[in-house]
């Protein structure tokens, strides 16, 4: 028997891609970026081997059974994640990172603004990023964060 209409669920799905880069903020000395991002700035950069989980919400669709059709989630992935960041240097190869500290933070919110333009209107839930398995970002958007 099929579910009934407004049954939501969410999906993820998990990709790994490497990339270097280096802390380092062009609105503070030398001697301030060392201090506040320590061996972070190296001035060749330091590497990490990221993990993205991409979640998506919705309906799930009565006929399909599915939210999302997972291979266009995964071809989307490729394209908004691992054409532009894997095996580059984030700070040389990509424009976004010119004039944004390639923070993991930062690097959650290209992501982000990346799939938002392949993706259905408002499906995208969350992007969490896994810069190592100590440090990891969450990011929903622009969501209020002061709930």
């Amino acid at each position: 028997m099929p579910l009934g209409p407004g049954r939501l669920a969410r999906v993820s799905r998990c990709l790994s891609f490497s990339a270097c880069h280096r802390l380092h903020s062009p609105s503070l000395s030398d001697e301030e970026n060392l201090k506040l991002f320590g061996k972070c700035n190296n001035p060749n950069g330091h590497g990490h081997n990221y993990k993205v989980v991409v979640t998506v919400r919705g309906e799930i669709d009565p006929v399909s059974g599915m939210v999302i059709n997972l291979t266009d989630l995964k071809e989307h992935m490729q394209e908004a994640i691992m054409k532009p960041l894997d095996h580059k240097n984030l700070d040389k190869d990509v424009e976004y990172f010119s004039d944004v500290v390639s923070t993991t933070e930062n690097v959650a919110v290209f992501i982000w603004e990346n799939l938002q333009k392949r993706l259905p209107l408002r499906t995208l839930y969350k992007v969490k990023v896994y810069e190592t398995d100590q440090n990891i970002v969450v990011y929903k958007g622009e969501e209020t964060t002061y709930e």
